[in-house]
């Protein structure tokens, strides 16, 4: 089992009458990169601010190391923090910003100036150490942010949404960048998102937040292809909701009379009613046969790469489908999809059960923390020059 750097047990923080988190259990993998994601207010970032020491949990433990350091100060935790606004000092050069924390530890010059060199190689700024910040691109502060965290040679990093500034093409390419970074490194990642593209590509787990609380805590595939609540089916990914009458142990009705042959990997219960939920690159236009049902085209958006296409199926039903490339239907066209009968996921209502909340009783007095193992993990530690 892979070894825990980071726990959180049983945390609980509240704002007056919001519950910022509400009984967090989490654990964070040597060497792993894992994202809080979620929405505005959900408590990822408070999450990642008590990790740091910068907010004082209610109740429950926070242990680094197997250390518990609920109570110790910010700058004993042996972390390195990367914010959003990137916090560079803009009347310093780039290599002092980067050196700032090395002289707080008392390192001396030869050594810090070696160290900074250092950083600012892996970061691919080799040259921009007697540059103002001032003076460089969003990308390149960021970078810098990044050689800041990294050269105190951090036991853990923390990174509150670094990308969200950058506009689209720079921020695809600092993600690859900086995944190439932590990997070559080694070094356990939290990562607070809101943008599940962000975390789907750079995680080796994530965790879904919220209301105070983690929905699903996985690999990137299994949150996107087996989500355990209909918030994270929602929030991960487009999907057509489906309200459909079970008729037999495999096959559902929608409104308009239309019977389509479904695959959850269990039998349903003939009688009753549920949602069920399609991913829109799993809805194929044309075809023929097994679950192929008429339709209208609503409406055609080209996207470049992609095409959004919604229809309306017999009894009103609205369906998603993503084409690759440009297509000539327009809105009125007739057309036929057909949905594979494994396309159809049925998440919960609720939470799964253990998935790393504690109820407000379940943290009193119970320091256990229950064990976890990762998933889709990457390829495993690569210690760097700067471990």
């Amino acid at each position: 089992m892979a070894r825990t750097v980071v726990a959180l047990e049983g945390v609980r923080k509240a704002y007056g009458a919001v519950r910022a988190l509400d009984g967090i259990d989490l654990a964070i993998f040597e060497g792993e990169l894992l994202s809080l994601l979620g929405p505005s207010g959900c408590g990822k970032t408070t999450t990642l601010n008590v990790i740091a020491g910068f907010v004082e949990p209610e109740a429950g433990r926070v242990t680094i190391d197997g250390t518990d350091v609920t109570r110790t100060p910010p700058y004993r935790r042996g972390l390195g923090v990367v914010f959003q606004s990137y916090a560079l000092f803009p009347h310093m050069s780039v290599a002092e910003n980067v050196a700032f924390g090395l002289r707080e530890r008392g390192l001396s010059r030869r050594e810090a100036a070696a160290r900074v060199g250092e950083a600012l190689e892996l970061v691919r700024l080799p040259g921009a150490g007697g540059t103002r910040p001032g003076h460089l691109s969003g990308g390149m502060q960021q970078r810098v942010a990044l050689a800041r965290a990294l050269v105190i040679r951090p036991r853990v990093l923390l990174l509150d949404e670094p990308l969200a500034a950058l506009d689209k093409k720079l921020r695809e390419e600092m993600r690859a960048e900086l995944r190439e970074i932590q990997r070559t490194v080694g070094i356990t990642t939290v990562f607070v998102t809101h943008d599940q593209h962000e975390a789907l590509g750079l995680s080796d787990r994530i965790a879904v937040m919220n209301a105070g609380r983690i929905e699903q805590l996985g690999g990137p595939r299994e949150i996107y292809e087996r989500p355990a609540t209909r918030f994270v089916a929602d929030f991960i990914g487009a999907s057509s909701v489906l309200a459909v009458r079970v008729v037999g142990p495999r096959t559902v009705e929608i409104a308009g009379g239309v019977r389509l042959d479904v695959d959850l990997g269990h039998p349903l219960e003939p009688g009753t009613t549920r949602d069920l939920l399609v991913r829109p690159e799993r809805v194929e236009l044309g075809g023929a046969g097994q679950n192929t049902v008429s339709a209208t085209v609503a409406s055609v958006m080209y996207l470049g790469d992609h095409t959004e296409v919604r229809m309306t199926l017999p009894g009103d039903v609205r369906l998603l489908a993503v084409v690759r490339g440009a297509i000539t239907l327009q809105s009125g066209d007739a057309v036929t999809v057909t949905i594979a009968p494994d396309a159809f996921l049925s998440p919960g209502d609720t939470a799964a059960a253990g998935v790393g909340n504690r109820s407000e009783r379940e943290t009193e007095g119970r320091p256990g923390f229950p064990g976890a193992s990762p998933s889709d993990r990457g390829k495993g530690d690569r210690r760097g020059p700067l471990s």
